[in-house]
């Protein structure tokens, strides 16, 4: 019962991490806000949690009085806002040439923008509550390029150095704003993915635990970063990617060896 009592708003929190983190965050005591453009799914898991810690709202995290509408609403139901977790994001594949302004435009806007409007809308809140943390989802790909996702990589980079500037604006006000970078997950994002012969066997390969994280597991480094264990940081950028961004990116020379004979 780390969260007893907490007020905490979740965007993207209908399903994928942030649905692991509503149900985590509940489960722990926590007053929770579910936001996401899902309302089906939104209300669904609402109504699942039941006990009069869940709401939902529809909210578009690309458009700044929808977010700073949800931040209210936490305030309005349970009296404060202790916690932001900003998670909420899309992807879009295409090489500079190849990607569409507006797509850029829209990755830029849900994945980059809505974390500043989220932290603009929260931070008054937790000034007037004595405190609070924030989490903000970025990326392995955030710290390092893929292929022809340079909307995505760009916006998630500047997640990250966001947290860190925004982490260390407050660090004195008792607000902690940090970040968790996920490497590949289960979540429906990637559903297509599997319906592709041999790509989940290949991107499995390229991650040196071999396999996709469960949303549960990114949920709880955000469940660590949102409580009193991470007192002590700020700014941090916490990799949650089963080593990913721990390899050169060299070929695993052991099996190659083993495999040349």
């Amino acid at each position: 019962m780390r969260f007893k009592d907490k007020s905490v708003v979740i965007t993207g929190g209908a399903s994928g991490i942030g649905a692991a983190a509503v149900r985590r965050f509940h489960a722990e005591g926590a007053k929770v806000v579910i936001a996401d453009l899902n309302d089906a799914l939104g209300e669904a898991l609402a109504a699942e949690l039941g006990t009069g810690r869940a709401l939902y709202q529809h909210t578009d995290v690309a458009d700044w009085p929808a977010v700073e509408a949800l931040m209210q609403r936490a305030v309005d139901a349970y009296g404060r806002l202790d916690i932001l977790f900003n998670n909420a994001g899309i992807g879009c594949f295409g090489a500079t040439p190849d990607l569409d302004i507006a797509e850029w435009q829209r990755v830029i806007n849900v994945d980059l923008n809505s974390v500043f409007y989220g932290c603009k809308a929260a931070i008054p809140h937790m000034r007037a509550g004595g405190g609070g943390a924030i989490v903000n989802t970025a990326s392995a790909s955030g710290l390092a390029g893929d292929y022809s996702f340079t909307a995505y990589n760009a916006a998630k980079g500047a997640v990250i150095n966001y947290t860190r500037a925004a982490g260390i604006d407050h660090a004195r006000e008792g607000i902690r704003i940090n970040a968790v970078c996920p490497g590949p997950v289960d979540t429906p994002i990637i559903a297509g993915v599997k319906d592709m012969p041999g790509v989940q066997a290949i991107w499995d390969d390229c991650v040196p635990m071999g396999r996709f994280a469960r949303p549960e597991e990114i949920a709880a480094a955000v469940l660590f970063l949102a409580s009193a264990d991470a007192s002590y940081m700020t700014g941090a950028i916490i990799a949650v990617d089963g080593g990913l961004t721990a390899h050169t990116g060299q070929p695993n020379l052991p099996r190659l060896l083993a495999a040349a004979g």
